[in-house]
């Protein structure tokens, strides 16, 4: 759930004891009356701190210009400034009024009496406390004084990338940035929050996150930093958040329809504002015109004869309740971008009954209806192997039973069936044994350890023994454990802590360790460990998947062929306009030479099939 969903979860007592005390020793002035010569104005409120000196005061006749009005979702009202500003740099001259009837206009001067909140969106579960989210200052139960109207808006503050820091949040060893001092030009979060409610204004910015569902979009002010080659902004290192990013949000036309590397010329203006998902945001009451750039789609090279191509696709809740024009652009992906592959390791395979949690686990409609989808494409007529989950362990969307599965093409490659059918795969694990000298598994299709505690609430990998030109290739798909859980990137506690990231770590050594003991078998064995892990190519996590050690001190048994890829390639997920990798491809030495290639065509677009890019390698056996 978004945050403009539950913004109001803090309001309603508050807005109602406030309300009720204005009413009586509040009266309206006349229109066209002159400010009352309060002396608290908005800068007084903002203060030179993260927190309101004001927090949870009444206050009255605070004055300032309408500078933009809110009038539709859950989080109306409007934003005032005043025109008679301070000269110190940390104080902001700009504030929301949360009212759920704004009643006012652009130009209009007024006086606005009520209650000073440092307002925090929770989450489920969270309390003020705890929350890692930003609070936003502001005035709320208002009683509203009207002056006059039509007039001048204060100038909007041009910002460009020599006015931005080079930091985006200070390293606080996890503290509380909101209890050090606002210092605007120590970081960018500093930067912005000293112009929170304040008209701003950005030049020529170019995309870097698409449009989404919400009317929001990335850009960024910053034109030449981590540049990818598609004109995105990228993410090369832990805690190194881009710092010319910033969020988009137009009040009123949010449906821009933009793709990364397309560019919003002339001025894009309104007033500052943070949010939970994506940091700060400028809530454009102003939109220049879109250049659009027709950002080509991904296409794959074909393999030859003797390569054998495997391919990773998180093909985001499938299930047969979606349209079929879902189903359709899936598999013309498949056939047309990712050129066929012989196997793909797919995430994300909803059950039969989709997000209805009335425990069906089996998922053979859905396959059915992917498979059947790609030949009407002009693909091949991929046979599927998977194991159902116990229903509701594997995490995802509640009722989905999500769990990676293969298509492979029979022909072109066989998969090897072993183990008993009475077997209960889904909690049995399967093991390495030794068939003729070489290493074979106990049970293809099978997972690793399922009972492991490391795949609580979480998906466990699939196993798959496939013989391609008479050769044995193991190939393992993966869905690692999600992100959720850890603090905001862009909230109060810096660096944030990344709890999810020991689940994975221990997902990570799991699948090590099984490779390894293929490896103890035969060291030259042909292994492909393929899917969405949900982490970063320099994340303790990927260093101890390739070598068993968080900190990389021992040689790696797989090779994460991402990091082959130039540095402004390595990304297959774009989240709030930051480019990253989140899913991968990695092979044993025995596989020899490979060809590998990242195949945008979702991530980078407003008009997704799923929000992830598929990846195909292509080997020699």
């Amino acid at each position: 759930m978004r945050s403009a969903a539950r913004r109001r979860r803090l309001r309603g007592l508050a807005a109602m004891v406030s309300a009720a005390a204005l009413l009586t020793a509040w009266f309206c002035q006349p229109a066209g009356a002159e400010p009352s010569g309060s002396a608290v104005r908005i800068h007084d409120l903002q203060g030179d701190a993260w927190l309101s000196p004001y927090d949870d005061q009444l206050v009255t006749d605070v004055p300032g210009v309408v500078t933009a009005v809110r009038t539709s979702g859950s989080s109306r009202g409007f934003w005032i400034q005043d025109p008679q500003p301070d000269d110190d740099p940390a104080t902001s001259e700009g504030i929301f009024v949360f009212r759920s009837k704004p009643g006012v206009a652009v130009g209009d001067s007024v006086l606005v009496s009520g209650t000073v909140q440092d307002y925090y969106p929770l989450g489920s579960g969270e309390t003020v406390e705890d929350t890692s989210n930003l609070s936003t200052t502001e005035i709320s139960a208002p009683t509203v004084t009207m002056l006059d109207h039509d007039q001048q808006l204060p100038a909007a503050e041009k910002i460009t990338a020599a006015d931005l820091p080079d930091t985006y949040a200070p390293d606080l060893g996890g503290g509380n940035i909101e209890k050090t001092a606002l210092q605007p030009k120590r970081s960018v979060l500093d930067f912005w929050e000293a112009r929170e409610g304040m008209r701003v204004q950005v030049d020529d910015a170019r995309v870097v996150g698409p449009s989404n569902s919400y009317g929001e979009q990335f850009v960024t002010i910053k034109p030449d930093e981590s540049v990818t080659y598609r004109g995105g902004t990228e993410l090369r290192a832990e805690d190194r958040t881009p710092t010319g990013r910033i969020k988009i949000t137009p009040i009123e036309n949010p449906s821009l329809g933009v793709n990364v590397g397309d560019v919003i010329t002339g001025a894009t203006v309104g007033p500052v504002e943070w949010s939970a998902y994506g940091g700060y945001s400028i809530d454009a009451t102003e939109v220049g015109p879109i250049v659009h750039h027709d950002l080509a789609r991904g296409q794959a090279d074909p393999q030859n004869r003797k390569q054998l191509a495997i391919a990773t696709y998180n093909v985001e809740n499938l299930a047969p309740s979606d349209p079929d024009s879902k189903f359709a652009a899936l598999a013309k992906g498949i056939v047309d971008n990712l050129a066929k592959p012989d196997i793909v390791a797919v995430e994300e395979i909803q059950d039969n009954s989709g997000d209805t949690d009335n425990g069906v686990v089996g998922a053979d409609r859905t396959l059915q209806q992917l498979t059947a989808a790609i030949i009407d494409a002009g693909g091949p007529s991929y046979a599927w192997r998977q194991v159902d989950p116990v229903n509701d362990r594997d995490g995802g969307e509640p009722g989905g039973n999500i769990r990676v599965a293969f298509l492979y093409n029979p022909d072109r490659v066989s998969f090897v069936d072993r183990g008993a059918d009475s077997v209960d795969r889904s909690i049995t694990g399967t093991k390495i044994i030794t068939k003729h000298g070489k290493p074979a598994l106990s049970l293809s299709p099978g997972r690793i350890d399922p009972a492991n505690r490391v795949w609580d609430d979480s998906r466990k990998p699939l196993v798959g023994e496939f013989s391609f030109r008479g050769k044995p290739v193991f190939v393992i798909a993966n869905h690692f454990d999600s992100k959720g859980g850890d603090q905001n990137a862009d909230g109060r506690f810096q660096y944030p802590d990344r709890s999810s990231e020991i689940q994975r770590a221990g997902q990570a050594l799991a699948v090590h360790d099984f490779v390894r003991k293929i490896l103890a078998t035969d060291r030259r064995a042909d292994v492909v460990v393929a899917g969405d892990l949900n982490d970063y190519q320099f994340s303790p996590a990927l260093s101890v998947l390739r070598t068993g050690v968080a900190d990389a001190s021992e040689p790696p048994i797989l090779a994460d062929l991402i990091s082959t890829l130039p540095a402004s390639r390595r990304y297959t997920y774009v989240y709030n306009g930051i480019s990253q990798v989140l899913d991968h491809i990695l092979t044993t030495r025995g596989v020899g030479r490979v060809e590998y290639q990242v195949i945008h065509l979702n991530a980078e677009y407003a008009q997704q099939t799923s929000d992830h890019d598929p990846q195909v390698v292509r080997l020699h056996p």
